[in-house]
């Protein structure tokens, strides 16, 4: 099934160094002093639905180049989708872009997939790799451990490769995950409002092919409730229907 939007959204995944520095011991989580910060390593990303999945590393370009890359694609897109995407990838860029003196890229929306993932159910684990697995969509590619990205800043171009080929698969798992999760929240952004439609369109998907199912009732009105028989969402109209007014029965059980 394909959205019918007119929506840009961006599925997008990054990978970091770790932070080189000293510790007065190994299970110590403070530095004292930072020799080497974070930083890109790696940036994946693909358009909704559309079949070319894109990556860029800084083994080819400067990392001040890479985060201009992204900075152009969070300046199209409407909505930006990751894992932990609020927390990390989009704070990390974000990071980036202030430090190359960047300005605020046009504003957009952001869908988390871990946030769905915790707030809606109780799998045994959030993890991209643990919900591909479990939901049959996919997992992710085996690096080997740490020591992938130790050869890769050791400038070994086979350990970038697999990188490269790590961080297109999670984003190809990502897209999975996010059509599989989306009709659970009804946080997602009203994707209704970026279409040229005069009918009742889905708001997670934009079709057409919804069904009137009820009434949603708040305490100034109802709406029509609607369900989208393509993804499952629902959702409801905008305008209210005035309640009907009646009067107080008082119940005699003498």
């Amino acid at each position: 099934m394909t959205d019918h939007i007119g929506a840009r959204v961006l599925l997008i995944d990054i990978e970091s160094s770790p932070i080189l520095g000293y510790s007065w011991k190994k299970w110590d989580t403070s530095i004292i002093h930072i020799v080497d910060d974070w930083h890109l390593m790696s940036v994946a990303w693909k358009w909704l639905h559309q079949r070319k999945t894109n990556v860029l590393a800084t083994d080819t370009v400067t990392e001040k180049k890479l985060t201009k890359t992204i900075w152009q694609l969070f300046d199209d897109a409407d909505i930006v989708v990751g894992h932990n995407g609020d927390r990390f990838d989009i704070k990390k860029l974000q990071a980036k872009m202030k430090e190359f003196d960047l300005k605020p890229p046009s504003p957009f929306k952001s869908v988390d997939t871990l946030k769905i993932a915790r707030n809606h159910f109780a799998f045994s684990s959030n993890k991209l790799d643990d919900l591909g697995q479990k939901l049959k969509l996919g997992q992710k590619t085996d690096t080997g451990g740490f020591k992938l990205w130790l050869d890769c800043m050791a400038g070994d171009q086979k350990a970038w490769d697999k990188m490269k080929a790590y961080n297109k698969q999670d984003v190809i798992l990502l897209e999975k995950l996010y059509l599989e999760l989306r009709a659970w929240t009804p946080r997602h952004p009203n994707i209704a409002t970026y279409m040229e439609c005069e009918r009742v369109a889905c708001a997670a998907c934009g079709s057409e092919n919804v069904q009137a199912r009820g009434y949603y009732h708040t305490n100034t009105g109802s709406y029509k409730r609607f369900v989208c028989k393509d993804c499952g969402t629902w959702s409801r109209g905008r305008k209210s229907t005035p309640f009907v007014k009646v009067s107080a029965i008082v119940c005699d059980r003498k």
